[in-house]
């Protein structure tokens, strides 16, 4: 699962997203948990750039005397079973998670070792992600998203990451030729063909 990314600058690297308003609020270099961060959705008849956080279910917000949990990561194929996810998923509340690279532990030496991974071109990508709004407690309004996976056992590079027995998972890359079909799909099976795993020749680690 894909838990920090490398955020796209703010003051570079937008030509090659153009489709989507550039931001005009500050967010920081790199993205953890809780971290505001912009995302790409549809707003009315056209697309528009906001700020979330990343984890669908921030921290703040889960209660008192509940385990801390992680909703930074959706499974694609649980992502209509889980309370979390399941309400942003049916209402097709789809988002993109610009960045330029992503990281993911290595332990092919023995330890865990952080790796980047971008384009091999390098320039920016999309990640398929679903947002959902919350009241905050002075009642403002926010937001949040996740990002979705896809089992990566049968591909070349994204196979090579997590501990040794895990599951071996991958965040769904969104071709650029496609981010407006992704923000604009009709019904949840449509959603589906979009979570793909991203060609292993078109990537860099």
């Amino acid at each position: 699962m894909c838990t920090s990314y490398e955020a796209n600058p703010n003051d570079v690297r937008w030509d090659t997203i153009s489709l989507f308003p550039r931001p005009v609020f500050d967010y920081k270099p790199e993205i953890y948990k809780d971290y505001f961060a912009p995302i790409f959705r549809r707003g009315g008849d056209s697309f528009e750039t906001v700020t979330a956080s990343f984890g669908i279910v921030p921290r703040r917000h889960i209660p008192p005397g509940v385990k801390v949990f992680d909703t930074m990561n959706a499974r694609s194929e649980s992502v209509e079973q889980k309370r979390s996810f399941s309400g942003a998923w049916k209402n097709l509340q789809h988002c993109l998670i610009p960045c330029r690279t992503f990281f993911e532990p290595n332990y092919e030496t023995g330890k865990a070792v952080r790796w980047k991974i971008g384009m091999a071109n390098g320039e920016s990508l999309a990640i398929a992600g679903l947002w959902r709004q919350w009241k905050e407690v002075d009642g403002s309004l926010s937001l949040a998203f996740t990002m979705l996976t896809v089992n990566a056992e049968d591909h070349p590079l994204m196979k090579r990451f997590h501990k040794p027995g895990d599951e071996k998972r991958s965040v769904a890359i969104v071709p650029q030729t496609e981010f407006a079909d992704w923000l604009s799909c009709k019904s949840t099976d449509e959603a589906r063909s979009f979570l793909q795993l991203y060609p292993v020749e078109a990537m860099h680690a």
